[in-house]
């Protein structure tokens, strides 16, 4: 299993192109940013990466074809994978990074809205003149000529069933988030259901997912940082996919304690009102990787369980001091996995 991370939106384009040379010199796969509406350009932003590196793949997670026709973010992703040597990559998803929303968008027909958008994307990069005349989308003449080579890596944002099963038709790569590794198991079981179905090979297919890791050198430090960031993981809200991260009673007492999370985020705090110490530890603990270096083997477990559940690769977005994180995850997590 590819290890990958995902680092903050709004670093510098220096500090990402320093963060992605350490981690490609400590093995790791690829670097991601989050495409967030309030952050730099993500495409922008990665020049100096792919420039500072040689092998590791990098883009931005998640671009959404609402806030940007996919005739827009080819070029920008097609001009990115030219100077990066054939080694973009993108998450696309129907609404991501609060874009649509921060700009007022109506997002209708998402499902058809992002396999527009793929196929757009994965026709650019064939570097021929395309037309295309889609539902939603229509370009009456796009000639993208300088796109050669290794095409970028086209992953789908998908959580729920209907996207997964969608987006195992037509995607190089399936993108979920902020799921266990019993949860990734259902979700691989609906996609390879739907790829036999389509004829594709489980091989033909990569998969990831999108997951907190904020393991530091105490338990204590860890928690800090995690329940500081409660508020962007999918887990905390009643609208999530899967049960069973706690006993019901006990969700209900954190899906109370919403608008303390988000406050809690807002202000950059650890602390979240109105909720046990002991549900919130133990909720933590089952929906992020917070752990002491005491605790490392427990994580690199995990990490074994979410392989065996199907994926091919993990993203793991980390925080604080990245660079300690990314030499924690070449030094002694990549070795234990190999």
């Amino acid at each position: 299993m590819r290890v990958d991370v995902v680092l903050e939106a709004n670093h510098s384009g220096v500090k990402l192109a320093t963060l992605a040379r350490l981690a490609e010199d400590h093995g790791l796969g690829g670097v991601w940013v989050s495409n967030m509406h309030d952050a730099r350009d993500p495409f922008i932003n990665f020049v100096q990466a792919a420039l500072a590196t040689n092998r590791i793949g990098i883009g931005p997670v998640a671009v959404s074809p609402y806030e940007l026709h996919p005739m827009k973010m080819a070029a920008a992703l097609l001009t990115l994978n030219e100077v990066a040597g054939g080694r973009a990559h993108i998450g696309v998803a129907a609404g991501a990074g609060g874009a649509p929303t921060a700009m007022g968008l109506v997002q209708e027909r998402r499902l058809r809205a992002v396999r527009e958008c793929v196929e757009i994307l994965r026709a650019a990069s064939s570097g021929k003149p395309l037309q295309y005349k889609g539902e939603i989308y229509k370009i009456l003449y796009y000639h993208p000529s300088f796109a050669s080579g290794q095409p970028p890596m086209i992953w789908v944002c998908a959580n729920g069933p209907q996207m997964l099963r969608s987006a195992a038709a037509y995607a190089d790569g399936i993108f979920v988030g902020d799921h266990r590794p019993e949860d990734v198991g259902h979700m691989r079981a609906i996609v390879d259901s739907r790829l036999a179905e389509c004829g594709r090979s489980p091989a033909d297919l990569r998969f990831s997912n999108f997951w907190a890791w904020h393991v530091k050198e105490t338990r204590e430090e860890a928690h800090r940082e995690a329940r500081r960031w409660l508020a962007v993981r999918a887990t905390p809200y009643r609208e999530y996919y899967y049960r069973g991260l706690l006993p019901e009673h006990e969700m209900q007492a954190i899906w109370a304690a919403r608008p303390a999370i988000i406050k809690a985020f807002n202000s950059g705090s650890h602390v979240i009102e109105g909720v046990s110490a002991s549900i919130m530890e133990r909720f933590v603990d089952q929906a992020t990787s917070a752990s002491g270096l005491d605790q490392l083997d427990h994580e690199i477990e995990r990490l074994r369980r979410f392989q065996a559940n199907g994926l091919t690769e993990i993203a793991l977005r980390i925080y604080a001091n990245p660079e300690w994180t990314i030499r924690l995850l070449g030094e002694r997590v990549l070795p234990a996995l190999a």
